[in-house]
């Protein structure tokens, strides 16, 4: 099947009236490529942030523009998207793309991606893909966390040092699962993940069932940590051997308060997300927090801090 792509150019204050009345002709699934949409998206969820692509804000500079797709034999749609144009007063460009099998070429973004020595993370369609390695098994596109980001990479091959059997795990901000699952791959007996978006529990929940996982061995929970008293006393009326916090630097600065809290002095802390020009900062709070941090791992511009309990 072919396809054209059709690209209307705009400006920012026109984007949304743009996009409003394509739909309201009945034109949906628009794409929405704006410079200023994407900076007040950033500014919003800045916690959020610590390093956003320089390639991708460069692709967006100046633009806004809005794009749809119909299939090259779309007589009738192409007809209705020109006299829409024409009443719009509107600009289009339409370009045909190669004839490709869309609903299956995106998963060649997501080969088998080994990492540490032992581990290796495969799309949920690559179950069954042979290897000695000990398998996570993933939905890639459902939330953060499929093992291509150092920082996540730089976890792994930590807990691959440190996870025994037995051992009994907290993920902080756990995202898609991976680590928790991991950390059962390894040996672990138990892991809890907790995420601050309610989506996340139910991916997470997922992706560790593509792995036979499930309660009690693996938990997943929503909510904050550092607000929330109940689900804080909750999870420190338990002990663990590895807890691990990969986000970003300024929420694992705002976590250290709570952290001695879910340890023990027998107890592994692992912090990553954290950018190289941030690492004196949250080891400074940790530190503060009555942590003391063991080593620092680098890789890339990005840095992965193992810590315990002050004696």
């Amino acid at each position: 099947m072919a396809w054209l792509e059709i690209t209307i150019d705009t400006t920012a204050k026109d984007c949304e009236d743009v996009a409003a009345f394509l739909t309201a002709k009945g034109f949906s699934d628009l794409v929405i490529e704006d410079q200023a949409e994407f900076e007040t998206f950033l500014e919003e969820n800045r916690a959020y942030w610590d390093y956003i692509d320089d390639k991708l804000q460069d692709q967006l500079k100046g633009l806004s523009r809005i794009k749809l797709y119909l299939e090259d034999t779309d007589i009738q749609g192409m007809q209705r998207l020109e006299d829409s144009a024409a009443e719009g007063n509107l600009t289009m460009t339409v370009n045909p793309l190669a004839e490709d099998n869309w609903e299956e070429s995106w998963k060649d973004s997501y080969p088998p991606q080994e990492v540490g020595d032992t581990l290796v993370v495969l799309p949920y369609w690559l179950a069954d893909w042979e290897t000695l390695r000990k398998k996570i098994i993933l939905d890639p596109g459902l939330t953060f966390g499929t093992g291509a980001h150092p920082s996540t990479q730089m976890v792994m091959e930590k807990m691959e040092q440190v996870v025994k059997p037995g051992f009994h795990c907290l993920d902080l901000g756990s995202g898609s699962g991976i680590l928790s699952i991991a950390a059962l791959r390894l040996g672990a007996e138990t892991a809890v993940g907790i995420d601050i978006d309610p989506k996340a529990e139910d991916i997470a929940r997922e992706n560790a069932a593509y792995n036979g996982f499930s309660a009690p061995e693996f938990t997943a929970l929503t909510g904050n940590v550092t607000e929330d008293q109940a689900l804080m006393a909750s999870l420190a009326a338990r002990e663990y051997d590895l807890v691990l916090v990969n986000i970003v630097a300024d929420v694992i600065i705002g976590l250290a308060p709570t952290l001695p809290g879910f340890l023990t002095n027998r107890s592994t802390l692992i912090c990553s997300g954290i950018l190289d020009t941030r690492l004196d900062d949250v080891s400074a709070a940790l530190e503060k927090a009555g942590l003391t941090v063991t080593e620092v791992n680098a890789k890339e511009d990005w840095r992965c801090v193992t810590a315990v309990k002050a004696f």
